[in-house]
């Protein structure tokens, strides 16, 4: 579409908008409270394994639930600190203009990119509301999971 001056027309809809942001889901364990503050090995760095995953479900014609899943976990030797999970979303709608082949990485790469600081805030406080270190989570590159998760679904699998 153009104007009158031969210039072309800016949309007035934004490519990406979100119309509320919230938490689906949070747990905090401290299995071993007695272990992760008075045992003997309180001196030797805990073990934190971090999983991530994205989701994009629709629920309207153009509109999605994105759901940003992280699983952070603290084991010292063979005994558990901690486990906290939570489960934080964002309601997004897409654009007219955005073309079908955009739409994947607008919702698994800069969807969870917003949502992933208040993610991270979330999980820090209950580190140490949970009596330790917040645990900081270094910044995610959302790329690169999604490229890895396409990846992985192009394989055939095998069995």
């Amino acid at each position: 579409m153009t104007k009158a001056n031969g210039h072309a027309a800016t949309s007035s809809t934004p490519p990406l908008s979100i119309h509320g942001q919230y938490l689906k889901d949070f747990s905090f364990e401290n299995p071993n409270p007695l272990e992760a503050f008075g045992g003997d090995h309180q001196d030797k760095q805990p073990q934190i394994n971090i999983d991530i995953q994205v989701k994009a479900e629709p629920v309207g014609e153009k509109t999605f639930e994105v759901v940003l899943h992280v699983r952070a976990e603290a084991k010292r030797e063979k005994s558990q600190l901690f486990l906290t999970e939570i489960s934080y979303a964002g309601i997004v709608s897409l654009g007219d203009e955005v073309p079908q082949e955009h739409y994947g990485p607008l919702l698994m790469i800069h969807c969870p990119a917003l949502l992933f600081p208040f993610a991270r805030h979330l999980i820090a406080d209950a580190t140490r509301n949970g009596g330790f270190p917040p645990l900081m989570m270094d910044p995610v590159d959302f790329a690169r999971l999604y490229h890895e998760q396409q990846t992985q679904t192009e394989q055939p699998q095998t069995t």
